[in-house]
C-alpha cells in the first residue's frame, strides 16, 4: 500500500488496535500499533553492499462488523480510497484475477506518483484470510502480508494484519516498519469503522464537475 496515512493513536466506535498476538484494544482506549517483530536477520539485497536484515511488524483491530462484511470491503481493492482516508487518494484494479476482480493473481494499484504502489494477491480465502505482495512502488524485497478476520464470541470480527519484508536499502528497516505499521494502522482502523458502519464493496464514484 502508498505508506504513509495517519497517525496510530486514535480509537473508534468500531474497535482499537494492538500488537498482534494480544487483545485489541476497548472501545474508546487509545490505539496501538508496535512491531510485533522487529529486526531478523535478512538477506543481501540486490546490488548493494551488506546484508540487509528481514523486518515484521503486526497489529489488532476489532470490528463491530461480522466477517463476511469485513472480507468484502477488503477484498475490493479497487474502492480502498472511498473509505481508507485522506491520504489515500486514489485506488483501482490494475490487473484482475481469479475469481474476478480481487482474487488470487489480481493486482491493487494504490496512491498517486510519486507515491503509488502495486501490490498482489497471493491468498484469497473469503471470508477468512487475505494474503498479497507489495510488487512495484516500496522499496522493499520479499514482503508478504497476510490479514487474517476470526469471529468474536460476541459479534464482530477481529482483524489481524501482519506482514515481513526485507529492505533494498541498508539502514532503512526502522523507518519503513514505522512507516508500514503506521499507514496499515490507520488503514485497519479505517476498514473496522466502514465496515461497521454498512459500507458496502463498490468502486469509488468519479468526481464530475456539475452541471451548470
Amino acid at each position: 500500500m502508498a505508506w504513509g496515512d495517519g497517525g496510530a493513536s486514535d480509537a473508534s466506535d468500531a474497535g482499537g488496535a494492538s500488537d498482534a498476538g494480544g487483545a485489541a484494544a476497548s472501545d474508546g482506549a487509545a490505539a496501538s500499533c508496535r512491531p510485533a517483530g522487529g529486526d531478523r536477520p535478512g538477506r543481501r539485497g540486490p546490488g548493494r553492499s551488506g546484508t540487509t536484515r528481514m523486518q515484521s511488524y503486526g497489529l489488532v483491530v476489532d470490528s463491530a462488523a461480522p466477517a463476511p462484511a469485513v472480507f468484502a470491503l477488503l477484498a475490493d481493492g479497487a474502492s480502498w480510497s472511498s473509505w481508507g482516508g485522506p491520504l489515500l487518494p486514489r485506488s483501482r484494479w490494475y490487473r484482475t484475477g481469479t475469481p474476478a476482480p480481487g482474487g488470487v493473481g489480481a493486482v491493487r494499484e494504490l496512491g498517486i506518483r510519486p507515491v503509488l504502489s502495486r501490490e498482489e494477491i497471493v491468498e484469497y480465502v473469503p471470508p477468512r484470510r487475505l494474503a498479497y505482495t507489495i510488487i512495484s512502488g516500496i522499496p522493499v524485497h520479499g514482503y508478504k502480508g497476510i490479514v487474517d478476520l476470526d469471529p468474536l464470541p460476541g459479534g464482530g470480527t477481529r482483524i489481524t494484519w501482519r506482514a515481513t519484508f526485507v529492505p533494498t536499502y541498508r539502514g532503512t528497516g526502522a523507518l519503513l516498519r514505522l512507516f508500514a505499521r503506521t499507514s496499515v494502522g490507520s488503514l485497519a482502523r479505517h476498514l473496522a469503522r466502514a465496515a461497521a458502519a454498512g459500507r458496502t464493496p463498490g468502486a469509488p464514484p468519479s468526481r464530475r464537475r456539475a452541471s451548470p
